[in-house]
């Protein structure tokens, strides 16, 4: 009577295992990721209109006298204005390409793409969740929520394997004015998606960051001789015996690519970076977490 009972039971547990496996490393990762930048909450406080209190600061010409606060003004010669903290939550939409292109990694030594834009991706969510924010995926597939337990449900979204699809396009779900938007991408599929939802994000008052996420031989391309180049999904697939030559034509189309994609940020209010998997994943976390600071209203 109990072999049914058990043998479920292991079924269970396996499966469980199976769909918890992906998780602990990306998460471990985050987190070592988001302790090495040791960001503290105070770096996201600004000055409003909340209860808590933040600072002093010496009163100037122009306050009001109601805002002075007296009892500290008493103890110096000085005035001295209360200053609380502004207590609106910002919600920030994270889409992190999950195509095939974002699977490619030119050395064992380095991180397939999708692995650093995942990576940082919940890094910088473990930092916003931590000080007050609300965080989502831009696709919906995952609400924007507050508190601990939504790494978990971020990490298990972004813990899928990349798709079958040569190139991702970006989708933006449940736009407000105000709130932040973040893509990590490749970007090496057409940008006219990229430009459709930059534009759509930048008319309905959403600001935010685009992460391009590069391998380092995509921008040295260090290919020479004979050499078959196929795309991670197999859709497209060139051969030559000559790739050295073509190597000054490849820079100029990335380097044009970047620009537009730069210049497609600009337009529409967002920031723009590119980062190479073999550079400092400290250093763009950095870069997103100040992309994505709350501006004064």
């Amino acid at each position: 009577m109990s072999a049914q009972p058990d043998a479920a039971a292991g079924r269970l547990r396996r499966a469980a295992g199976a769909l918890a496996d992906p998780l602990p490393p990306l998460l471990a990762q985050a987190e070592r990721l988001a302790q090495g930048v040791m960001l503290g909450e105070h770096g996201r406080r600004r000055s409003g209109l909340g209860d808590e209190f933040w600072q002093y600061r010496a009163a100037v010409e122009g306050d009001e006298a109601r805002l002075i606060d007296w009892r500290r003004s008493a103890k110096s010669d000085a005035h001295f204005i209360r200053q609380k903290e502004w207590q609106a939550v910002q919600t920030v939409l994270v889409w992190v390409d999950g195509a095939a292109s974002m699977s490619f990694a030119s050395g064992r030594d380095l991180p397939r793409k999708s692995e650093r834009a995942k990576t940082l991706a919940l890094a910088l969510a473990i930092l916003l969740l931590r000080a007050g924010e609300s965080v989502g995926l831009a696709d919906g597939t995952v609400a924007a929520a507050g508190g601990q337990g939504q790494i978990l449900r971020l990490a298990g979204a972004m813990s899928a394997p990349e798709g079958a699809a040569e190139y991702g396009t970006p989708r933006l779900t449940g736009l407000k004015p105000n709130i932040r938007g973040l893509f990590l991408s490749d970007f090496m599929g057409d940008l006219a998606p990229v430009e459709a939802a930059l534009t759509r994000a930048a008319e309905r008052g959403v600001r935010g960051a685009v992460l391009q996420v590069l391998d380092p031989a995509e921008e040295a391309f260090p290919y020479d001789g004979r050499t078959i180049f196929e795309s991670m999904a197999g859709g497209v697939r060139h051969e030559t015996l000559k790739a050295g030559d073509l190597r000054g034509r490849y820079r100029e189309r990335l380097q044009a690519r970047k620009e537009a994609l730069a210049a497609l940020a600009q337009t529409t209010g967002w920031l723009w970076h590119c980062h190479h998997t073999d550079q400092s994943a400290s250093a763009a976390l950095l870069w997103l977490y100040a992309a994505t600071e709350r501006r004064q209203r």
